[in-house]
């Protein structure tokens, strides 16, 4: 009965990709200063979760078609304005995503904190 939660699966994936936006963004700042460094982004959660949706999932390992990858997005680079020496990090921008990275991580938990509490409710625990 309690076998497939799809709301906590979201709140996982919710999580590391917030994570992973975290880390590109920390990398981001790490070259900030580095010549001809074009700085990278994550797709928004929910095109991630849209393109996912969409394709075929192998959810056994006798599946023939579709992929059971966890990973996260890969990273693409991000067009913006580019410094003399090519480098196109924005630290303000940097700012920002991170911010808003941790906000998407802390809701994701609060997801899972709240769906986690009301299925204990339900069970009488």
């Amino acid at each position: 009965m309690f076998q497939n939660l799809d709301v906590f699966k979201t709140a996982m994936a919710m999580a590391r990709h917030a994570g992973t936006q975290q880390a590109v963004s920390a990398q981001n700042i790490a070259n900030a200063d580095t010549p001809r460094y074009r700085a990278q982004d994550l797709p928004d959660f929910s095109e991630t979760l849209r393109s996912t949706m969409l394709t075929q999932r192998a959810t056994r390992a006798r599946h023939l078609n579709g992929a059971a990858s966890n990973a996260p997005p890969a990273p693409i680079e991000r067009r913006d304005t580019v410094d003399p020496n090519g480098n196109t990090v924005s630290i303000e921008a940097e700012m920002v995503t991170a911010v808003d990275a941790m906000r998407a991580h802390d809701r994701a938990l609060s997801i899972y904190r709240s769906n986690l509490t009301l299925l204990r409710a339900s069970l009488g625990r």
